[in-house]
């Protein structure tokens, strides 16, 4: 399970009182990812750069990992504003988002930039969480397994078959982001089923069976049971519901049928 916290909280305060939220609501159940545990729920926080060091310092002893929103592809230089995946992996991070949604549309993130940050995820010796999805015009128009069949393909150039077991994928229809509108769990598990043949495409069967998919898309405590049950999707990454200790803790703590 994964939280985007986005450009929120305003105060490194009120992050870190949100991370011991956290820590108060969970137990032995969350812990990083451990194939002979299948009860343990890994669980990333994706604070704003500036209180990643001090969350993780609150997290971490519960088995909680962080991870940064964004970096940029290049190792330093003239390049203002931007953050280096050296940086955010010395202060502990251990996930980068790569291509969410809000990146590709308000920071015009394109797809080979995307697919530079991916590599660059990957050579520094961190996981990249691949986001995708289709708009709201590109689902009426019936095109969301092409876009994503696309984007896939095209952020993944040049990814090894041995990486593939560092990537993880978020399948985010964009449509149902904080607007209301829900994207049914079959619907979102028969994209996810697609989405694997895509990836055997482009390796083959074992890679596109052991690549961790995600769900994303205004995941909330009521829904999140019914996601978790499909079985094709392994994990959501979560938005507001993550800024609401309670939300997120349900959430983390779902319903395993």
């Amino acid at each position: 399970m994964a939280g985007n916290w986005k450009m929120n909280p305003a105060t490194e305060e009120e992050a870190i009182e949100l991370g011991s939220a956290l820590t108060d609501l969970l137990g032995e159940e969350t812990c990083p990812m451990d194939e002979d545990n299948d009860f343990c729920t890994e669980v990333v926080i994706f604070p704003p750069h500036p209180f990643i060091s001090k969350v993780k310092d609150v997290v971490e002893d519960i088995g909680i990992t962080v991870g940064a929103q964004s970096i940029f592809f290049e190792d330093k230089g003239a390049y203002t504003g931007s953050v280096a995946a050296s940086m955010v992996k010395s202060v502990g991070c251990e996930y980068v988002l790569c291509g969410h949604s809000e990146r590709r549309s308000l920071f015009s993130d394109s797809d080979d930039a995307i697919n530079r940050k991916v590599k660059k995820v990957l050579e520094s010796g961190m996981k990249p969480i691949l986001c995708i999805g289709e708009t709201k015009e590109e689902y009426d128009l019936e095109i969301k397994n092409e876009v994503c069949a696309m984007q896939l393909s095209k952020d993944l150039v040049g990814v090894a078959k041995e990486d593939m077991k560092n990537v993880v994928i978020a399948y985010e229809p964009v449509w149902a982001i904080g607007t209301g509108l829900v994207c049914g769990a079959e619907d979102a598990n028969e994209v996810h089923v697609f989405l694997r043949s895509i990836l055997a495409s482009l390796y083959d069967d074992e890679v596109a069976q052991e690549t961790r998919i995600q769900y994303g898309g205004s995941v909330t405590p009521d829904s999140v049971d019914e996601l978790m049950a499909q079985p094709d999707i392994d994990g959501c990454l979560v938005g507001g519901a993550s800024l609401v200790a309670d939300k997120f803790g349900r959430i983390i703590n779902f319903v395993k049928k």
